[in-house]
């Protein structure tokens, strides 16, 4: 172990060689925001995988695949190259199936986190967050915080609201807070979403101003199509609520919504 309750297994005994890589976390939390987000971006990038994060602070259960396989439940860090990018800094991206179950530990995984960011020398970490506001929108706004004004400055060119009061809970807070007592520049991205549903939308918005920032370029169209199944569940929720669906229902036929794709 680690730390108090974490094991690190890493893929390979050979370490890749990283340039100046930037750290992006995409941790499950309200409406997926961030967790839909990362994934994207592991599939666009070709990510290959380098370690996987065991908790005993993750909920005590399995992770069933499509295969009918069971693993425990992780996180896990993957890398890329700079090949789609305007820069020379290679990224890690983390992913994962759960965020601590309790403070301490969420401590603790942010910690192991980040010094295994610094093994490669990692400078700068982002993290993709859920701003909710138990309200639906038609084109989800994107707020930002960050670990110095510099970074805030260029919220504004990047279309970027900056908050200026408020926390950020969890992981996604906490990577980019302890980040910055290391001496590394944080920045967390926060997508504006109800919070009632897995909202695609939200990530999708936060992914445009991202790759922005990076000088990244990847195909947004697989998370566009995510973000009208997202609309359109929005949609029908709402008429729901109008009571302009539902009232009638034809033998026979079954109106299940449609399946997210996450248990919860």
């Amino acid at each position: 172990m680690s730390r108090r309750g974490i094991n690190v297994v890493y893929c390979s005994d050979m370490m890749p060689q990283l340039e100046s890589p930037y750290l992006i976390c995409g941790f499950p939390g309200s409406g997926y925001v961030g967790k839909i987000a990362i994934d994207h971006l592991l599939q666009e990038l070709k990510a290959t995988r380098l370690a996987d994060i065991y908790s005993t602070s993750f909920p005590p259960q399995v992770v069933i695949g499509t295969d009918g396989v069971v693993n425990l439940m992780k996180n896990t860090i993957f890398y890329s190259k700079a090949s789609t990018s305007t820069s020379n800094n290679d990224v890690l991206l983390l992913t994962g199936d759960s965020q601590p179950t309790n403070p301490d530990s969420e401590y603790v995984l942010a910690e192991e986190i980040l010094d295994i960011a610094a093994k490669f020398s990692a400078k700068r970490v982002f993290t993709m967050a859920a701003y909710v506001t138990e309200v639906f929108v038609d084109r989800p706004r994107v707020f930002g915080t960050a670990t110095n004004l510099e970074i805030i400055k260029g919220f504004n060119e990047k279309d970027i609201i900056t908050m200026d009061s408020g926390s950020v809970a969890g992981m996604n807070g906490l990577v980019i807070g302890i980040a910055k007592l290391r001496g590394m520049e944080g920045t967390c991205l926060l997508g504006e979403t109800s919070g009632y549903v897995v909202d695609a939308k939200a990530s999708k918005s936060i992914l445009e101003r991202l790759v922005s920032i990076l000088g990244i370029t990847i195909d947004l169209s697989t998370i566009e199509k995510k973000a009208k199944e997202t609309d359109m569940l929005i949609k029908a929720i709402q008429q729901q609520a109008s009571g302009k669906v539902g009232e009638i229902q034809q033998p026979g036929i079954s109106h299940k919504p449609s399946n997210t794709g996450y248990i919860s």
